[in-house]
C-alpha cells in the first residue's frame, strides 16, 4: 500500500484490511521517499494515497477497497 504518515483514509485502509485478516501490509511511505511518489502515478496513474495492491492487482484507494469488501470480494481475493 501506497500511503503517508497522516492519511485517515490510509488508516481506515489498514483497519479494514486487517479486520479481514491480513496480518502484513508492505508499506511504501510517498512522504518520505519522493522518488516513490512519482512510482506510484506511473504504476497507478492516480497521485493520492493510499493506493492499494493485493497481489499484483491494482485494487485503488479506500473508496475502491471498501467498495469491493461491501460486494464481497474483498474475503475471496484474499484467500486466493
Amino acid at each position: 500500500m501506497y500511503r503517508t504518515a497522516t492519511c485517515p483514509w490510509c488508516e481506515r485502509a489498514e483497519q479494514l484490511l486487517r479486520a479481514r485478516g491480513v496480518e502484513r501490509i508492505e508499506e511504501i511511505r510517498v512522504d518520505l521517499e519522493p522518488g516513490q511518489r512519482e512510482a506510484m502515478i506511473a504504476r497507478t496513474g492516480r497521485r493520492t494515497v493510499p493506493q492499494i495492491y493485493i497481489g499484483e492487482r491494482h485494487i485503488g484507494g479506500f473508496d475502491d477497497l471498501d467498495a469491493l469488501d461491501r460486494d464481497g470480494g474483498l474475503l475471496p481475493l484474499l484467500r486466493a
